[in-house]
């Protein structure tokens, strides 16, 4: 395992080794990274990551190997070599193609051939001795078999199969396809008119490199074929191949070659090439896949650590139309204070009323802050908003309600609002995600939130795994408050996970706010291993040790115990006393398990305990004289936000309903590989007006520097 691990992320060996110890100790990767960096070399948590893939991979083909060999041993054909060979395959290809001619299939016309007595004269054909085959193939016709001529296909029917088995065939042709293949697309005519097919019309007729074709091109050819709108071919140069196959098995010219020319043509069209360009096509797929599936992580991790406005009090607005705008009030801590509908737009046009209640409501809880939510109406309730003269000085902001609607409906808020209904839930779901995005989101399932690209259409498993591990990432770079945090944001805490979330909630409703780390151990069923991964990610505020309110593991507190003797202070004179931690020689508090990376860690956290790392939320103003597509004008400078970022370029709100693209060619003069490189998700930017095709709502931009 270790050696296949560092082939496959040449990580230093010890740093695998170590990895993998922490691993099978139940170490979490948030935990192992930030807090066993001597052990493991310091290194990130992509780096754990990969040696945490490469180490399930390792063990399901080891998984594998063991089925495979229990099977061949029950059929009695396990030879040492073969034994050897399993043992030693490095990939399921190699170990399938090994257990290829063993496989106990559906019944073959190979098969079929074998039991009326047939493989004699394969054998003989395949030698490529025999002059006259005609007279050695009608001595078979007996049975089932009425003449030479069936004798001959029942013959090479065997030999296609053998030809299919053949590692070094199957692996020419696979190069050929890796080196030389086109996926070639076709509409389906019947289909090709309807008004859902215009979508993939770029791909009625298309053809490029399989092994250049982009991500999100060829997701779109898949779900394109799925939906019926067009067939896909995978193509190479037949006659280069059978050329190939034939250079390698035919030995002579007689009639046996004749035989295994047609044989070889047989296995090639009906066997060979159909397994395995569908192979090279899901091999595409896969890569494909990782490709979405890492934009789409990119994507969710800057989400989710968007930026907070903090403990500041919301007055939130779902907007609406003809069913009026739910508004709630929330108190810093995002507790529901109040909550009515107003109708300030069409049919009702009640417009005075609505500014006077949401005046009034602003004063009477002292709102700080208003978050109004970007679906229908949300321009309109925005200008509506601006037109108030508040008392106070009050920011307005636009806030994404993407997978509002998934919250509101869900369990989570059903236990949180029982006696609410789905609108109320999503109007407070809006104004905490303005108070804390990372606390609101993680209620919602991440595929719901709807960044990225094709996220339907690739392994969901995968997906899935990828993104736990992202939004488990966020909460503990970010660290979560134990007094107030939802079972939600408390279940992807590094070691405790939603039973114990639920216990952690109980204990806090029973018991009142943790006044302590040390009282954490508490909790029914957190033991000693769960307490170590989780207790520095849990924050309490104002708690007596000034430690507790940090990212300093109590299994280092005694070492800022002993910093704090030795410059005769208390561990309270240390917090945010840049001179005094300057005078530390950290390399007197070295010992055999505590080195530097931790001791470093340990001071900058001392610098400045528990500081966000994410950045203050800001204003931002769309162009109020843009209302829809049809006021956009080629050459025009916007404001806009980008709510989406893909392969092949980002998605960027300009405060109308369809969003406007920057394709990867207009993001910068300069050849662009990664388009986070440019821009981030939520980033406020200028764009430029390129073109805008009303008919198919496509609007192109480009992004001003």
């Amino acid at each position: 395992m270790i050696s296949y691990i560092i082939s496959q992320t040449q990580l230093p060996e010890v740093s695998v080794k170590n990895t993998i110890a922490l691993l099978n100790e139940g170490g979490t990767i948030p935990f192992i990274s930030r807090y066993r960096k001597e052990r493991t070399g310091n290194l990130d948590e992509i780096q754990i990551g990969d040696i945490l893939k490469y180490k399930e991979q390792f063990e399901a083909l080891e998984k594998r190997k063991e089925a495979i060999l229990k099977s061949l041993e029950d059929q009695a054909v396990l030879t040492e070599e073969l034994k050897q060979k399993i043992k030693e395959a490095q990939d399921l290809i190699t170990l399938e193609d090994l257990y290829l001619p063993f496989k106990k299939s559906r019944k073959t016309k190979a098969e079929t051939a074998r039991k009326i007595g047939l493989e004699p004269l394969a054998k003989i054909i395949m030698s490529q001795n025999a002059s006259d085959i005609d007279s050695i193939a009608f001595k078979y016709v007996k049975g089932e078999v009425a003449s030479a001529e069936e004798a001959l296909e029942g013959a090479r029917h065997i030999i296609a199969e053998w030809i299919n088995e053949r590692t070094d065939v199957r692996n020419n042709i696979r190069y050929q396809l890796e080196r030389f293949a086109t996926i070639a697309t076709k509409a389906v005519k019947k289909k090709a008119e309807e008004d859902e097919a215009q979508k993939f019309r770029d791909y009625f007729d298309w053809e490029e490199a399989l092994s250049r074709i982009p991500s999100h091109r060829l997701l779109a050819i898949l779900r394109a074929e799925k939906e019926g709108f067009i067939k896909v071919k995978i193509n190479i140069d037949d006659e280069r191949a059978l050329a190939k196959i034939e250079a390698r098995i035919i030995r002579s010219r007689n009639a046996c070659s004749e035989q295994i020319q047609i044989a070889i043509q047989d296995a090639y069209k009906r066997l060979l090439f159909p397994s395995l360009s569908n192979e090279a096509l899901q091999k595409a797929k896969e890569k494909a896949d990782e490709a979405a599936i890492d934009v789409f992580a990119k994507n969710l991790k800057q989400l989710l650590l968007g930026s907070p406005l903090g403990e500041k009090r919301v007055l939130a607005i779902d907007p609406g139309f003809r069913t009026g705008c739910k508004i709630v009030c929330l108190d810093a801590q995002g507790n529901l204070k109040h909550n009515e509908t107003i109708y300030p737009h069409p049919p009702k046009n009640d417009a005075i009323g609505a500014m006077k209640k949401i005046s009034s409501l602003s004063e009477a809880y002292q709102i700080e802050a208003i978050a109004i939510g970007n679906g229908t109406a949300s321009r309109e309730t925005e200008a509506l908003i601006r037109k108030i003269r508040f008392k106070n000085d009050i920011q307005v902001f636009v806030v994404s309600e993407a997978g509002a609607s998934i919250y509101s409906a869900s369990k989570i808020a059903r236990d949180e609002f029982p006696n609410y209904d789905v609108t109320v839930r999503g109007s407070v779901s809006i104004g905490r995600r303005l108070q804390d995005p990372l606390a609101e989101l993680v209620k919602i399932d991440a595929k719901s939130i709807g960044v990225g690209q094709y996220q339907h259409d690739v392994d969901q498993t995968k997906l899935q795994k990828e993104l736990d591990n992202v939004v488990e990432n966020c909460v503990n770079a970010v660290g979560v408050n134990i007094n107030t945090a939802s079972t939600s944001l408390l279940s992807y805490v590094s070691g405790i996970g939603p039973k114990l979330a639920e216990n952690i909630f109980n204990y806090r409703a029973e018991h009142g706010v943790f006044k302590s780390r040390k009282e954490i151990k508490k909790v029914p069923r957190l033991g000693d291993k769960a307490f170590e991964q989780g207790a520095a990610f849990l924050r309490i505020k104002e708690a007596k040790n000034p430690l507790d309110d940090s990212a300093v593991h109590p299994e280092s507190y005694a070492i800022v115990e002993k910093m704090a003797t030795d410059l005769n202070k208390k561990v309270s004179d240390l917090i945010g006393n840049k001179d005094l931690l300057e005078k530390i020689d950290l390399k007197k508090y070295v010992t055999d398990t505590v080195g530097l990376p931790t001791l470093q860690d340990i001071l900058k956290e001392l610098e400045k305990p528990g500081l966000d790392i994410r950045e203050q939320a800001k204003v931002f103003t769309f162009n109020q004289n843009i209302k829809s597509i049809t006021d956009l004008q080629k050459g025009q400078l916007l404001p806009g936000i980008v709510n989406n970022i893909t392969n092949f370029g980002a998605f960027v709100d300009i405060g109308i309903k369809e969003s406007g693209l920057i394709h990867v060619s207009n993001l910068s003069d300069g050849f662009v590989s990664d388009v986070n490189e440019h821009v981030g998700l939520h980033q406020q930017v200028i764009v430029k007006v390129l073109e805008v095709d009303v008919p198919r709502k496509r609007i192109q931009l480009q992004l001003q520097s």
